[in-house]
């Protein structure tokens, strides 16, 4: 098992350099996709994600059991993209749709814990993508603060069980872990 966890800000290229690695590695791939098009703004986002990948490029939708999805499409012959934590995590801790997930801790706590477990048993090669939000102020309001809580450990508890964690800035890797 190798996973990677790619990390950056809004449009720093984080996408884009999983998608180099995967074409780089030979390997048939899927792409995790974890976005909701609760807009029309996101909806065109995610139609413009799915047309520039390659199309024999699987696509797999998993807004909320990304364990699951995870287990299922990791393979010794694959190349994996989970793209992105920081959208899964929305869903689960601000849902927008009656979907079984309410955004209580204990659902939260019983998704990242599926979560986490699935990337340490993995076959195959793994990158997760998520943002890095937490290097701002302290964000007004409890909600929003418990969110950036939430991903930011969510984050590490991630790195600590990747082989390579990778920050992009301005599209620029930067080698923060190697395997």
């Amino acid at each position: 098992m190798s996973a990677e966890l790619i990390l950056g800000g809004a449009r720093s290229g984080k996408s884009t350099y999983a998608e180099r690695l995967a074409r780089q590695s030979g390997r048939r791939v899927t792409v995790i996709a974890t976005a909701l098009p609760l807009d029309d703004e996101m909806a065109a986002r995610i139609r413009a994600h799915r047309e520039g990948r390659p199309p024999e490029w699987e696509t797999v939708e998993a807004p909320y059991d990304l364990a699951t999805a995870l287990q299922t499409a990791a393979m010794t012959d694959r190349f994996v993209i989970v793209d992105c934590l920081t959208l899964w995590a929305t869903n689960h801790l601000c849902p927008q749709e009656s979907n079984g997930t309410d955004g209580s801790p204990s659902r939260w706590l019983a998704a990242r814990c599926a979560l986490l477990e699935s990337i340490s048993s993995v076959a195959g090669e793994v990158v997760v993508v998520s943002n890095e939000i937490g290097w701002g102020v302290v964000p007004m309001g409890a909600s929003t603060r418990r969110f950036v809580d939430e991903l930011g450990w969510l984050n590490q508890a991630v790195a600590a069980r990747c082989g390579t964690v990778t920050l992009l800035a301005a599209g620029l890797p930067v080698r923060l872990k190697e395997r």
